[in-house]
């Protein structure tokens, strides 16, 4: 495999979790129609944004109404599937999680935030996600051939030392389901994005939900995937759009050839290494 098209689902909020699920399914798709192999889904697509409706729309995975509907339709089209994220409910705990289905339907692993969205900017946004959930306490990679894929979500990808780690256990690709606001967006979505992949000399996707002024938080939308020289490949504006590319898997290989840093590191001085 030299080349992975890849689809990045932008979408747009529904009234209800039902019609949320009904509208990844009809863009899930049509990205199959289009080829794609892989296809990935935004930060909490299935309910709103906000700590007082996560609980209220959350369920167990793989077992609750949202996994099942994408396991079914990851095993009837045959494609990888990354479920964006949604509220995961085990026991009295909450997480914001990302379930990746593989084309026979299985879950292949999934992922819980790490690094939850507390962030204080007076008059342009304030969010507090540690009032509503539990921080995730480990990394999570799949693979499609030779590719290996690690998960992030959002905030994760403010900490240059989690994708540092997933460079360290061989990933040549990130995901980050991202739902960014419209304020930092502007000022460090592609700064972010870019710099992760140039670092690491890895794809990078963020997969935004569109924008939608009228809900109480407005994701910032401007989804993109970046290849390992840092550069925009391809990028959504602020409705609801489905973005395909082509990946050019060799060019892992070969940048790294290229510009060795990744040898270069001096482990004699200092060291960075994932616990879990």
């Amino acid at each position: 495999m030299s080349t992975l098209r890849v689809a990045l689902v932008q979408l747009y909020g529904r009234p209800t979790k039902q019609e949320c699920i009904a509208n990844a399914i009809s863009q899930i798709r049509q990205a199959k129609d289009r080829g794609a192999r892989l296809i990935i889904l935004p930060e909490c697509f299935n309910s709103p944004y906000s700590t007082t409706e996560f609980g209220r729309h959350a369920e167990e995975i793989p077992l609750g109404e949202t996994s099942q509907a994408l396991a079914k339709v990851a095993a009837e089209l045959g494609v990888y599937l990354v479920g964006g994220t949604y509220p995961e409910r085990e026991g009295t705990r909450l997480y914001n999680t990302c379930p990746v289905f593989g084309p026979k339907g299985e879950l292949l692993c999934k992922y819980r935030k790490l690094h939850l969205f507390d962030m204080d900017i007076p008059g342009q946004c304030t969010f507090q996600e540690s009032a509503a959930l539990t921080a995730g306490d480990r990394l999570a990679t799949f693979s499609i051939g030779s590719l290996k894929i690690g998960l992030g979500i959002c905030w994760d990808k403010r900490f240059p030392e989690l994708a540092a780690c997933y460079r360290q256990l061989g990933c040549d690709m990130m995901i980050f389901p991202s739902a960014f606001d419209p304020y930092t967006g502007p000022l460090h979505w592609d700064l972010l994005g870019r710099a992760r992949a140039l670092d690491n000399q890895m794809f990078v996707a963020l997969v935004s939900p569109a924008r939608d002024p009228t809900t109480e938080y407005v994701a910032y939308g401007y989804s993109l995937m970046c290849d390992p020289w840092g550069r925009v490949l391809c990028r959504a504006k602020e409705e609801q759009e489905l973005l395909i590319t082509d990946i050019d898997l060799k060019m892992c290989g070969e940048i790294k050839q290229q510009i060795p840093i990744l040898r270069q590191k001096r482990g004699d001085i200092y060291e960075l290494k994932a616990m879990k």
